[in-house]
């Protein structure tokens, strides 16, 4: 069992150190209908997708169990929770990336949910996986903002988000995950990804305003360890296709 609950970030770690890769798909359960999911797993399967993240700002609609158990039955990638609070807990997935959102100062993001999800997450076999989580501005109100009623960082200010970023490093996360928001304008910039990647030691997770396969190569090539995308897979039935 201990084995078990290494392996995901250990997975992204052995990938880092070997110049490797990854993405996720991010489902938004309020955004899918499970009429639907039998054609959207068949596109992830068809995808280089080599994680698949489940959760959104706020999930309202009842299907994250079943969608989470249709996942783990269809496809054979990791399910990682991605959730806005502890209410989008399952035991059904492999894992949680454990989120405070370090951009911010709203303290029921940086430790308040973390209380109340805590002793839910002792009760599971969930590999929990700190992430410190950092929203930069991108040029629109993003459901993050909205929800935590929290400001991003200025996308212009890279030292802020440097410091952000190894702020969370030296707190312990093992991930740090720079987030333009569901919907962004523009995605998180690549000179703050190139700074951060080449300043911390952690693995570095970009997402948010990622409409295509050159924004996916672009994040990579600046320092991006894993790109998640979301939006714009669900709404392009060919957005691996050259």
């Amino acid at each position: 069992m201990e084995q078990k609950l290494l392996t995901i970030h250990q997975q992204i770690l052995d990938a880092k150190k070997k110049g490797q890769k990854l993405l996720a798909i991010l489902l938004d359960p309020d955004k899918i209908l499970l009429e639907n999911l039998g054609r959207l797993i068949e596109k992830i399967n068809q995808s280089p997708a080599t994680h698949i993240f489940v959760g959104g700002s706020i999930v309202q609609n009842n299907i994250l169990e079943e969608l989470i158990a249709e996942l783990k039955q269809k496809t054979n990638l990791p399910v990682i929770l991605f959730p806005g609070d502890p209410s989008q807990i399952s035991s059904k997935a492999d894992g949680i990336l454990f989120l405070s959102l370090l951009s911010g100062r709203n303290p029921d993001y940086l430790i308040e949910y973390q209380v109340q999800a805590a002793p839910i997450l002792k009760k599971t076999n969930l590999e929990v996986i700190s992430t410190g989580y950092i929203l930069i501005e991108s040029g629109n109100e993003t459901a993050v903002a909205r929800v935590s009623k929290t400001e991003p960082l200025n996308r212009e200010n890279l030292d802020l988000a440097l410091a952000t970023a190894q702020a969370g490093e030296m707190l312990g996360n093992k991930l740090i995950y720079l987030e333009a928001g569901s919907g962004a304008k523009k995605p998180v910039p690549l000179e703050m990804i190139s700074l951060i990647a080449q300043n911390i030691e952690i693995p570095v997770i970009v997402g948010g305003g990622i409409v295509d396969l050159h924004g996916i190569k672009n994040a990579y090539n600046a320092g991006a360890d894993l790109v998640v995308i979301g939006t714009a897979f669900e709404n392009d039935s060919h957005f691996f296709e050259l």
